[in-house]
């Protein structure tokens, strides 16, 4: 079964790459979409293939200036200008609601101050989201609920459960987080019904603690950097075709043997350049970076910036040319 894959375009790639970077015009209305109705589809979608395209996945929902992280219209300003997967994350409201919000504390991001654990949903609501320029906009903080709703039928999202890797957050309050997700994606759950979700997973013992748990219709974008590492995934229990790999910041040429058993098993690898090409200051050399990344040739590039990659070759074609003609 193939995963659903529907693009309606009203203008070229070219001249939206020209607006993009020209930052003059609006890009007109266009809407892509990559989702999945089942499980089959979404281990599909993320199967290797050696024809594949590669794949652009924007970090925290995409951001561009006006539109901050973490926040439905810019996943819907992204969409509006090329295909995407999305990374999205989550914190507690005071009354156990999953707010969308990349930290555990409201500085950053909005207009409030202090832990998210300390506001209600609704006193949440009321605040105004920061844009990475630091301009206070219009939009608001949704719930995980909304997000979910929004892009059932749109897109396909990576859960990354913040409460795994940030510092000062009790063993307790993990496991409750870890808990919090099974129940959410078991029979009954609010998130069963969903089947457009992956986990981000820090290792294999928390991969291992869904699966044991009954979570077996996601993707699991798990780390294997390492030898030690595949061979961890390789002699456990969870299935490859239930597996993406997240190779850290760059395609590690010493680390050839391992992609090729990777992509030998279907499994697509995925660089996240968030701490990498993203944070080249000057554009012209931001973007040469970008293509670097590109000719590096992972399955999946995750970004901040994922309309930066408009008018960028991502066709498996184009790139070997260019491969085959750099000196």
């Amino acid at each position: 079964m193939k995963t659903i894959f529907r693009t309606v375009l009203f203008v070229s790639i070219v001249a939206m790459a020209s607006s993009c970077c020209n930052g003059a015009k609006e890009p007109e209305r266009i809407e892509h979409k990559w989702t999945a109705s089942s499980f089959e589809e979404l281990q599909e979608f993320f199967r290797y293939s050696p024809g594949k395209d590669l794949i652009i996945s924007g970090h925290r929902g995409g951001m561009q200036e006006g539109f901050p992280e973490n926040c439905i219209p810019s996943c819907e300003k992204t969409l509006s200008m090329m295909p995407t997967f999305f990374e999205i994350d989550f914190s507690f409201s005071k009354d156990s609601v999953m707010m969308l919000m990349h930290d555990l504390t409201l500085d950053r991001t909005t207009t409030g101050k202090g832990p998210v654990e300390e506001m209600t949903r609704e006193e949440l609501s009321k605040l105004k989201l920061v844009d990475r320029q630091g301009n206070v906009t219009d939009y608001t903080i949704p719930t995980l609920q909304e997000v979910l709703e929004w892009g059932q039928d749109k897109v396909i999202f990576n859960f990354d459960n913040k409460y795994i890797n940030t510092k000062g957050v009790s063993e307790e309050r993990k496991k409750a987080a870890l808990d919090f997700y099974i129940r959410q994606l078991s029979e009954g759950g609010d998130w069963h019904k969903f089947h457009n979700i992956m986990l981000s997973t820090r290792s294999y013992e928390e991969t291992k603690y869904y699966w044991d748990n009954g979570v077996r219709d996601v993707i699991f974008c798990v780390e294997i950097s390492s030898p030690e590492m595949f061979e961890t995934y390789e002699n456990g229990i969870i299935p490859w075709d239930h597996i993406m790999a997240y190779i850290r910041v760059y395609v590690d040429p010493e680390m050839a043997p391992v992609y090729r058993k990777l992509h030998d098993r279907g499994v697509m690898i995925m660089t996240s350049i968030t701490a990498g090409s993203d944070k080249v200051k000057n554009e012209s050399d931001r973007r040469k970076a970008y293509m670097r990344d590109v000719l590096a040739e992972p399955d999946i590039i995750e970004t901040d910036y994922p309309t930066e990659f408009i008018g960028i070759p991502l066709d498996r074609k184009t790139i070997h040319e260019m491969q085959n003609t750099r000196f």
